[in-house]
């Protein structure tokens, strides 16, 4: 079963962030012309969340690439080159969706991940902004 598509907002063409996805919202991102799930949700953060393989397993089923790339406040260098390199692998006419709790640490995570790429800090901190995200205490 698919369930209702949370609010995914935009922060690059290409990238979209949101909050905590259920199985049946995982399943639905393909239709919605996503092809890769980045988590940056760690496993028994809270009860009830789905695990990451649990994820993987929903994701793989309904044709996405899944990465599991978990953060516990600030993004690390591994999370951030994980997320890098999925973004990396999106081919011109791919979609990306990155999850976490909130969606707080995946803006977070998809900011610093552009910035390796050499993106402009204040050009990520306003595109992180305009989707809902301040990321204004970032080390971008």
């Amino acid at each position: 079963m698919t369930d209702h598509l949370p609010l995914l907002r935009a922060v690059s063409a290409q990238v979209r962030v949101t909050g905590q996805l259920t199985l049946g919202q995982v399943s639905g991102l393909r239709e919605a012309g996503i092809t890769c799930l980045v988590n940056h949700r760690p496993d028994d953060e809270e009860p009830g969340q789905p695990t990451a393989a649990e994820i993987a397993e929903a994701g793989a089923k309904a044709g996405l690439t899944v990465v599991h790339a978990p953060v516990r406040g600030l993004p690390d260098a591994a999370a951030v080159a994980a997320t890098r390199a999925a973004l990396d692998a999106l081919p011109p006419d791919g979609k990306a969706v990155l999850f976490c709790r909130s969606g707080m640490r995946s803006a977070a995570a998809w900011a610093m991940a552009e910035r390796l790429a050499g993106g402009d800090p204040e050009a990520l901190r306003r595109a992180a902004l305009e989707a809902g995200y301040d990321l204004g205490r970032v080390p971008l």
